[in-house]
Parts: C-alpha cells; structure tokens; sequence
C-alpha cells in the first residue's frame, strides 16, 4: 500500500474498545459517554480487517483501547494475530496499555507472540498519578510493569508531558526507567477531544524538556526506530533510549507509515484530520476479501500529507473533536 506521497502504509494501530478503567485528564474527560455494543466491531470482524491490511503489506500491528485490556475475550485476537507473526506476513504484535491489567495478561500476551509493550506513566508520585489518571492507583500500574517485564516483555514507558503537573518529574522518571532497564518516550499533549480544563495549560514543548534534560544526560542521536513517530536517542549513562513524539513542535509526518482503525471499525488515515472510511458496513453487507482489500486501498488513497495541529488560545476547540480513546492510542 503506497499512499499519494509515496510512502508506504505498514503500520496498522487497532483500537479494540474505546473503554478505559482511567480517565487521564488529556485524554478523556471525567463523565464520559462510550458506544453502544452494536456499534463496536467483533473481534472476529477485527481479525478480518487485520488479515486484509496483513494481505496488502501490513508488517506490524498494535493493539490499542481504551484500555485494550478491558475488552472481553481480547486475548483470542492477540493469538490469532499471533499465529500470523513470522510466515504469516506479520512481523510484529504490540499493544499500547495503561498497566492495570498486565498482571492478569502478561504471561498469556509472551504465549501469543507479544514482544513489546508500551505503558502509559505520567509520573512516579502517587498523588500525582491519582490526580492526571483521577481513578487510578499508582502501585496497579506498576505492578503490571513488572509483570510485564518478568514475563520477558521489552517495556517502554509512556509519559505526556504536562506543563505544571510532571515537568519536574521527567528528569528522575529517564533515571527510573535507565535503573530498570525501561525505555522512555515523552509525547506532547494534542489537541483532540472537548476535555476539561485548558489545553494551553498543558502543553510542554519537548524541545525544551529535552534542552533541560541535557544538563544530566548525555543523549547520543540514534538511527533506531519502533515503527511509530519517536525519535530516539541514546542515554550514555543509562544504556536506555529516550524518545520524542512531538506533534506540535516538529510535524513528523513526512515520514508516517500508519493508519488507525478504531473500535467501530472507522480508519482514520491521519490522526489529526477527520477525513475517514467507514468498514464496519463493508464487514457487514457480506462483502468478499476481494472487495474488502478493494475499500482498503481506496481509503490508502486519501491518505493526507499530514496533521494540522495548533495549540493557542485563540483556538478555543480542539483540533480534532473525538476523543483520542476512540481513535486509539
């Protein structure tokens, strides 16, 4: 799948349920309203999406929520997903989770091919935890972290940046995940979703987190790469990465391999626009794989050149109004 500026389309991210057991303050407001159960795809109408991105040159999946992990019956898609890794033209299968229910699933996610796990971690001080997750409970989450990396899971962490809330915590968070052998990928908080509060008072550019990291750390410039927009680059003193995804301060989109199919089977072509194919009704009016692969390449073909972002307060709405658990994570 090649998209109209000639990249080519390997990345499939997969939101299973916009459901999560958090409501994260950048993320999803505190009353939330999820869909219907008829409005969510099966996870056998997952498996067929994936197995026709698979067919048209998918190499890597990740599973994403919500909290992916709340979702019913969830791992039968990761052992069927996993059945495909290797000569089944997949290469690899991660998933993106808050930690909460690692403990229960870590095991079974190394059985099904699982090599990989991004965790959601905005800070390490309980309080501050409670009050960015408004539900959640530190020690949860770090428990699943370490369920996750006894099960023999390579585990990065996940931090959103949050100007007043964590932007003093960032530099002993990187010696945190250096001391237990965890990358670090610090994002910047994008405006999508009507949440609570003012996203002004939020955003953190990353190139100032990392000129102020810089004071410690020695940070190499590496030519690794996951698949996804960080850029990473090497702690000297840790022999961990760090990594940047930074959607306001440098668009990465020249170089995006991905598209996002959410849990009522809508793909997304860029996170940051609204343009969008509808497969749910093609899974369900009986369609063939001949015509699926069809709508695929189709939608492939609208792919934008990339996301128009802008985060000011003259920009009284979000960006994109939907809520980034239902696109996923």
């Amino acid at each position: 799948m090649i998209d109209p500026f000639g990249r080519a389309i390997t990345y499939l991210r997969v939101s299973v349920t916009d459901r999560c057991d958090l409501r994260c303050v950048y993320c999803m407001a505190e009353d939330m309203t999820f869909l219907p159960k008829a409005e969510i795809l099966s996870l056998e109408e997952t498996d067929r999406m994936c197995a026709a991105f698979i067919r048209l040159g998918t190499t890597k999946i990740r599973i994403t929520g919500g909290e992916p992990l709340v979702r019913r019956g969830v791992m039968a898609l990761f052992d069927s997903l996993g059945a495909r890794l290797g000569g089944g033209g997949l290469d690899e299968l991660t998933l993106t989770s808050n930690g909460s229910q690692l403990v229960r699933y870590a095991d079974a996610l190394h059985a099904a091919g699982v090599r990989r796990v991004n965790v959601s971690l905005d800070t390490l001080d309980p309080a501050t935890f409670t009050a960015v997750t408004r539900w959640g409970k530190i020690d949860k989450t770090l428990d699943g972290i370490f369920a996750a990396k006894a099960a023999g899971l390579a585990v990065k962490i996940n931090a959103v940046a949050l100007k007043g809330v964590n932007e003093d915590e960032l530099d002993a968070m990187l010696a945190w995940c250096g001391a237990h052998g965890f990358d670090l990928c610090l994002i910047e908080t994008m405006p999508m979703g009507d949440i609570d509060g003012d996203r002004t008072e939020q955003y953190l550019p990353l190139s100032l987190v990392r000129s102020r990291l810089k004071r410690r750390w020695t940070l190499d410039e590496t030519s690794y790469r996951t698949g996804g927009p960080a850029r990473y680059y090497a702690v000297r003193e840790t022999g961990t990465r760090i990594g940047f995804i930074t959607p306001m301060t440098h668009n990465f989109c020249e170089s995006c391999n991905r598209v996002r199919l959410t849990c009522t089977g809508t793909l997304y072509m860029c996170l940051g626009q609204d343009d969008a194919a509808d497969f749910r009704r093609v899974l369900r009016d009986g369609s063939s794989d001949a015509a699926l692969d069809a709508a695929i390449v189709a939608a492939i073909a609208r792919k934008p050149r990339g996301h128009d972002f802008v985060i000011d307060r003259r920009q009284q709405r979000p960006a994109v109004a939907r809520h980034m658990s239902l696109t996923g994570g």
